[in-house]
């Protein structure tokens, strides 16, 4: 008899989520405060699959106590909350549900904008205190205001919909927005960030956070808002500078702010407490009835087809692969995994095409799955970690208006068997190829038109720079006072005197104050610091 899977779901959900699992034969114990990652490791062992939402903690602890644990399933889109390196490490399938509450998200967007332009929140304060202070709440009217949209996204996109239809003016900064996307949503497009802030009445964020987008609004970019400006934050804490803002907000140097997310979370003190011209709620972007009833029930669907048929869906770090599929794919996979990671390191503008080339033997296989692992892979550098899974890759490119296509050849050259990858961005084409050897691992065989021949590593440090002697020596030695460990080195040019490049293994993460001293190097075009899951 085969054995029975049990499900704990240890987060408050909608009981439509329950009754789906009931419908689906699959057993479950519904304990909705057990969520912390110490009671959580006291009780995982039995079960093969875990839904949460995003009070759950499951670390490293609570996976290695799961000794049956399949699957886990994040109702909604963030997975800030699971250890997805020990996830992964352990064979662990990581699902969520990336589009489940975008609606309800932007709705509250908008409905923060019009709070904080008419000050509905203290004007509702004092009226209810007895007060009649008609003249003290003078607000904003919309119409005919410009919206900065910082990111335009799947959420992005639905606000500027809205906006348009409440006849706002919307601008926005999208670095991989592409131009058939923005004549698409009928927008206009600002290069700049600080251009944006600057013509914007309001602003609102839309972009995950990464180390990129981090207090990707800080004091300089405060400094250069209308005084009438207002700030709005529906999308993840840790964007803006809020020490910052606070102080801007204090010298009234901007108008109001509306936050719903804050860099630390549960928010029990922070700057932007107790100011008047602020309005704030507690991380209420997704909390609808609508949203919560979809995401739910979403995710027991999908944690139950992976328990009864094995079915991979919206799955954050496994491709969708059948059973019989899987010996023959899985390598390939790891080979498109880090070809596209690669590509979506190293591009600085928007996405336009991403062509693949499947040479050999590999173009026999179903190439679908490698397609998605590949979109993915390349997307989830610029889009944040858990955006984009295997399932939602070729919609996600699709609503961003990047075009994709797949081209299958015969074995030519000295690989009797690789992918290799060629995008076009706004301002450049980039290209990497790959291949598995004997050993089942991949290595990049080539990038940028220029024979390499490497194996990636968890850290590593790309750079292109003029054919000059002495360059690698230079490079070497800056390393070396970085006490930055070489652990592989391969080299590539096409002429001599002409671009070469390097991928060097490093034992560690290179410091940004670092990385700028590396690109300052003589003869130095670009560097990237790289990180991939090995």
């Amino acid at each position: 008899m085969a054995k029975r899977h049990r499900v704990l779901v240890s987060d408050k959900i909608s009981q439509r989520a329950l009754e789906t699992l009931q419908k689906s034969n699959i057993d479950f114990d519904y304990k909705p405060d057990c969520g912390t990652s110490d009671s959580l490791k006291e009780v995982i062992e039995p079960y093969s699959g875990l839904i949460i939402r995003s009070a759950s903690k499951v670390s490293r602890d609570v996976i290695d106590r799961g000794k049956n644990l399949q699957v886990i399933g994040r109702a909604g889109i963030g997975v800030d909350n699971i250890d997805l390196k020990a996830a992964s490490s352990k064979g662990i399938v990581v699902m969520n549900t990336p589009h489940g509450n975008a609606i309800t998200t932007a709705e509250h967007t908008l409905a923060m904008i019009f709070a904080s332009c008419r000050q509905i929140p203290a004007a509702d304060h004092s009226t209810q205190q007895g007060k009649w202070e008609k003249s003290k709440f003078m607000g904003q009217e919309l119409t005919g205001k410009t919206l900065g949209l910082i990111g335009v996204g799947n959420i992005g996109s639905i606000v500027a919909d809205r906006a348009l239809g409440l006849k706002l003016k919307v601008k926005a900064y999208d670095p991989f927005l592409t131009d058939e996307k923005v004549r698409g949503l009928g927008i206009e497009r600002v290069k700049t960030l600080e251009k944006l802030v600057a013509e914007s009445d309001i602003i609102s964020l839309h972009v995950p956070k990464t180390d990129k987008t981090t207090n990707i609004i800080n004091g300089s970019l405060i400094k250069k808002m209308k005084s009438t400006a207002i700030l709005v934050n529906c999308a993840r804490g840790g964007l803006v500078d809020e020490n910052a803002l606070a102080k801007a907000l204090k010298e009234k140097s901007i108008a109001g702010a509306a936050f719903d997310v804050f860099g630390s979370e549960p928010a029990v003190d922070n700057a932007l407490f107790g100011l008047e011209n602020v309005v704030c709620t507690p991380h209420l972007g997704a909390s609808t009835s609508e949203a919560q009833v979809k995401v739910a029930v979403q995710v027991a669907e999908q944690i139950a087809d992976y328990l009864k048929e094995g079915a991979i869906t919206n799955s954050i770090n496994s491709p969708s692969i059948s059973a019989a599929e899987a010996p023959l794919l899985k390598p390939w996979v790891k080979v498109s995994d880090v070809l596209g990671g690669f590509i979506g390191q190293v591009i600085e503008s928007g996405l336009q095409e991403i062509n693949i080339e499947y040479v050999g033997s590999v173009g026999e296989l179903n190439t679908r799955p490698l397609t998605c692992s590949i979109v993915a892979s390349i997307l989830n550098p610029i889009v944040g970690i858990g955006s984009v899974n295997l399932v939602s890759s070729l919609i996600f490119a699709r609503e961003r208006g990047i075009v994709i296509s797949e081209i299958k050849k015969d074995s030519q050259g000295a690989f009797g068997s690789y992918i290799r990858i060629l995008v076009k961005t706004e301002r450049a084409i980039r290209s990497a190829a790959g291949t598995v050897y004997s050993d089942g691992q991949p290595r990049f065989i080539q990038i940028n038109g220029i024979d390499m021949d490497t194996m990636p590593q968890k850290f590593m440090l790309y750079t292109s720079n003029i054919d000059t002697p002495g360059f690698i020596g230079l490079l070497g030695t800056t390393l070396g006072k970085m006490n930055v460990n070489i652990a592989t080195f391969s080299l590539g040019r096409k002429e001599k005197a002409g671009l070469a490049l390097a991928l060097l293994g490093i034992d560690e993460k290179i410091d940004p104050k670092d990385l700028k001293e590396i690109k300052r190097l003589k003869g130095v075009k670009e560097a990237k610091t790289l990180s991939f899951e090995i």
